[in-house]
């Protein structure tokens, strides 16, 4: 029951789990699981029977923030509403149409993902694309093809949403993209040195530290840090599971040159000129980001804006007065957004 969703008679969608066996992840280098539970979301209205042999409904992919996984954002909330409470709300109010959302279980030994291919995480990206949506293709009544086929997420998600776009050209409609990971020389580099700081106190053993982090009984703030840059070295640079290595020296935290240009080539602002034509394939490209970020991202999105805006693509960016954390309720603006753009 939602205490303090006071209209208790508004109608519910439901969750389903649907399980996944994946070839791509299978025997992935962190151990992860292949098996995934995926949960789906569908309407109170739904009903596969009624479905033309088009499907009746678009569809969305929900993409979880770097520690949070898709069993994670579908549970109840203390304090507002969970995801499905929202879509139930939003679609009850007429605000958008009924839509089946789909939440990719990503999670990983290093604390979360960026849902990129990689040779020392594993091939997620090919694994939404290539397994998933086929899959969810042929098991919901949603319409199927791109242009009825969103993606949307906050941070990591929505740093992937936008990687998406500009990685896999005609495979989605239209995307969101909520606080994304974007200006990383602003981001990520001014918490090397507190990351030097927590790999020394385990000698720079990378690997015994991991393991720590899973036995503590208590995880800190600052090994989760520290683990976030370890799961964006995986990913950004990463050959090997067993030998990942950061761009900066864990002595002196000297910046490498050589792999920080490997994470750089990651950022969405400096993919910009070469991702225009898979770009400019959406029908809708939606960002904002609170003008108070913690992680100053919206000086990132900034960057990102106006290389988009010089590129001619077509995009909505707005800024609000919040910060990082605690934005769920910006969903209000993009579910409606993207439920035309793919309906």
């Amino acid at each position: 029951m939602s205490i303090h969703n006071q209209n208790n008679d508004l109608p519910r969608g439901c969750i389903q789990q649907l399980e996944i066996t994946s070839e791509c992840l299978k025997g992935n280098p962190l151990g992860d699981p292949h098996v995934r539970q995926v949960p789906v979301y569908l309407p109170h209205a739904y009903d596969a029977c009624d479905a033309d042999e088009n499907g009746s409904y678009p569809v969305m992919y929900y993409l979880a923030a770097y520690t949070n996984s898709g069993q994670g954002v579908v549970e109840w909330r203390a304090f507002g509403e969970s995801i499905p409470e929202r879509l139930d709300r939003m679609i009850h109010e007429q605000k958008m149409g009924p839509t089946v959302v789909v939440f990719p279980e990503c999670f990983t030994r290093l604390g979360g993902n960026q849902y990129l291919d990689s040779p020392a995480m594993g091939a997620y990206a090919s694994h939404i694309h290539d397994e998933l949506i086929p899959l969810v293709e042929s098991t919901y009544a949603v319409k199927k093809g791109a242009s009825h086929r969103a993606v949307l997420g906050k941070s990591s998600g929505g740093f992937a949403a936008i990687r998406f776009a500009m990685d896999f050209p005609g495979q989605w409609g239209a995307i969101a993209n909520h606080s994304g990971d974007a200006g990383f020389d602003l981001l990520y580099q001014r918490d090397f040195p507190a990351v030097a700081d927590i790999l020394a106190q385990f000698n720079g053993d990378i690997e015994k530290f991991i393991k720590r982090f899973w036995k503590a009984k208590k995880v800190m703030g600052s090994h989760i840090l520290a683990m976030m840059h370890l799961c964006m070295a995986a990913t950004y640079d990463g050959e090997d599971a067993n030998d990942v290595k950061l761009p900066f020296d864990l002595d002196t935290c000297e910046l490498d040159a050589v792999r920080w240009q490997k994470w750089l080539a990651h950022d969405p602002v400096n993919r910009v000129t070469q991702s225009v034509t898979a770009l400019q394939q959406l029908n809708g490209l939606y960002m904002d980001c609170g003008f108070r970020d913690q992680y100053y991202i919206h000086y990132g999105m900034r960057q990102l804006s106006k290389k988009l805006e010089k590129a001619q693509i077509e995009h909505t960016y707005t800024e609000f007065n919040g910060t990082h954390s605690g934005i769920d309720y910006r969903l209000d603006e993009s579910l409606p957004y993207l439920y035309e753009k793919i309906k």
